[in-house]
């Protein structure tokens, strides 16, 4: 202790001069916190390169360091909300396109990483189903898939311009850059309203495939996809109009547009139901009602059969 005091150093006072000099910057309001725990959270971000060398992933945050322009908005982009949601260990920039070891120590070669624009529409689609199959089991067998098609045809992670569903353009124009003809239906003065924005395409339509014709959604009566709006048409009814249980709505409606009222395929109602209730049924037979003589033309058949749908009251389909 005497030495101590005359002046010889302790063995331990360097190292507690060190923990001290070490400690007091990291406590809050310290001058120079800032700049130390700064250049902590750089080491921690430049970690990943090396640390994950084992698995040759680097880190969503590595990838920041260039791609700084899609990383600015993608904590707001559906994926990056799941990977919070996981700690982390959700989807990250390397869970679409693959470990970025190589990439990074390449110096940003732009072939050592997976890049959707440059894959093939299998490939593409192949990497969102590893997560996306459960919802779109039907995708590579339905219209859109077997034409070649891709999820980045009509999705875009990084520049989506819808809020929801990353579409790379709102509804209906997305559908309309294939679908011209459609297009032309709804131009017609008897439309859905899908032009004024009060529809979508996805109302009855599936995108990514179902088991019916035109990738219509399935449901347990097919013509639930109409009557979901049109509910004066659903019944059940006592007497029901055998066309509608047999071949549905599209038997008399065209659905996305016509020039004729109420969607109808023909613009005399007559024409329409003697498709079906033709002359051999001897409507102008001797004795038979005039308003029933089809060479007369007199009155439209719905002006007396007024529930064509169905009706509770009559097997005619009187109101």
């Amino acid at each position: 202790m005497r030495g101590l005091a005359g002046g010889a150093k302790s063995p331990f006072a360097g190292r507690a001069l060190l923990t001290l000099a070490v400690a007091l910057p990291i406590l809050p309001g310290f001058p120079g916190s800032r700049s130390v725990m700064a250049a902590g959270a750089a080491q921690k971000q430049t970690q990943p390169a090396t640390a994950n060398n084992s698995n040759g992933y680097v880190g969503q945050a590595m990838c920041a360091t260039c791609h700084t322009d899609v990383a600015k908005d993608f904590a707001n982009n559906p994926h990056a909300r799941l990977a919070l949601e996981h700690e982390g260990h959700g989807a990250t920039c390397e869970s679409c396109h693959g470990p970025g070891q190589t990439h990074v120590e390449s110096g940003g070669d732009p072939t050592k990483i997976f890049r959707f624009e440059k894959a093939s529409a299998q490939q593409a689609t192949a990497r969102c189903l590893t997560c996306h199959a459960v919802a779109h089991p039907n995708f590579p067998h339905s219209p859109h898939g077997e034409a070649g098609l891709s999820c980045i045809n009509c999705h875009s992670v990084h520049h989506a311009k819808t809020p929801s569903f990353l579409l790379v353009s709102a509804q209906p124009t997305l559908c309309y850059q294939c679908h011209q003809s459609i297009r032309d239906h709804f131009e017609m003065p008897f439309h859905h309203p899908v032009p004024e924005g009060m529809m979508q395409c996805t109302d009855c339509h599936d995108p990514h495939g179902s088991f019916n014709p035109n990738q219509l959604l399935t449901t347990a009566d097919q013509n639930a996809i109409c009557t979901k709006c049109h509910t004066e048409t659903a019944g059940p009814f006592v007497y029901e109009h055998p066309v509608v249980r047999t071949e549905g709505c599209l038997a008399c409606h065209s659905p996305h547009g016509s020039p004729n009222a109420r969607l109808l395929k023909v613009s005399n109602v007559n024409t329409l139901c003697l498709q079906c209730h033709s002359a051999s049924m001897n409507f102008a037979a001797p004795g038979a009602p005039s308003f029933h003589n089809q060479d007369a033309q007199y009155v439209a058949c719905t002006n007396c059969h007024t529930q064509i749908h169905g009706s509770n009251s009559s097997p005619v389909f009187f109101r």
